[in-house]
């Protein structure tokens, strides 16, 4: 009769803190008190003396106590807290975001290993190696559409049209490029250090990429001074950018200069912003 007894109250603890524990709220001890608590109650019930009675209350705390430690501990062990299918008790990154996609240990991905996490990353498959962005989408820095991991032409002008490899596309006849700001001493055609500095990240730079390129290097000025002046003027300007260049080591095979004076403006000669767009050098590209 006394293992009924003792079988009942296992039952009526068990049925009760199998509740509590799928809360998954409950620490253990809480649900060791609550137990022992149910458990001294049913025992007390369902003993039929003094000396049962006391004897059920004994009894039911503490299978109650012990019975909800254990349900409360196996419950704490298998817990997932932030939802990412890995228990609690082994999860090294208990706050995931939601939906976040995690390895084994419960940690985000970083499927393509370039340090942008899996469920930020808006460029997934990113090739090994290629330098990102804080979105992990691979970085552009000349702005040419071609990422920097498949550019080989970095650093190219603003405005160029270019391949798949980020080089120039070069079309027989066409303009290369237009240069403003190319600076001359005042009335003459001697380059300032600054412009030269210009000359260097922009023909110079795709000359050297570019062995079998060509070019006719014009120069032009504004409508300021007799047109012979100016005439004479741009001609000693261009050859002095081709001098520069053939100094840089480009040879002097690759250029020919012709000078435009002020027959080709560009805009108005009546503002001084306007005859600073006029005073330019421009490649043409002859052969490629």
């Amino acid at each position: 009769m006394k293992f009924l007894k003792v079988a009942f109250i296992a039952v009526l603890v068990l049925t009760f803190l199998t509740g509590c524990a799928g809360t998954k709220k409950c620490e253990w001890y809480k649900c060791a008190l609550t137990g022992a608590a149910v458990g001294a109650g049913g025992g007390y019930v369902i003993g039929s003396d003094t000396d049962d009675e006391r004897e059920g209350v004994i009894i039911g705390a503490l299978i109650g106590a012990v019975t909800g430690a254990l349900l409360c501990r196996g419950e704490a062990a298998i817990s997932d807290s932030d939802g990412d299918g890995v228990p609690d008790n082994i999860d090294k990154c208990p706050n995931t975001p939601q939906g976040a996609v995690v390895d084994e240990n419960g940690c985000p991905k970083d499927s393509d290993g370039d340090g942008v996490l899996d469920y930020m990353d808006v460029c997934p498959n990113t090739p090994e190696g290629a330098p990102v962005d804080k979105k992990g989408c691979p970085l552009d820095s000349d702005g040419d559409g071609v990422p920097d991991y498949r550019d080989q032409c970095p650093e190219t002008p603003a405005g160029l049209k270019v391949d798949e490899t980020g080089c120039a596309v070069v079309t027989e006849g066409k303009k290369l490029l237009v240069l403003e700001g190319i600076n001359f001493e005042f009335g003459s055609w001697k380059i300032v250090p600054e412009s030269k500095r210009l000359l260097d990240d922009t023909a110079l730079k795709a000359l050297k990429e570019s062995p079998n390129l060509r070019v006719r290097i014009e120069g032009h000025t504004d409508s300021v001074g007799p047109d012979a002046y100016n005439m004479t003027l741009s001609r000693q300007r261009a050859e002095a950018v081709m001098n520069y260049l053939v100094s840089q080591g480009i040879n002097y095979d690759r250029m020919e200069v012709l000078g435009k004076g002020e027959s080709y403006p560009v805009a108005s000669n009546d503002t001084e912003e306007g005859r600073a767009h006029n005073r330019r050098i421009e490649f043409i590209i002859l052969s490629y």
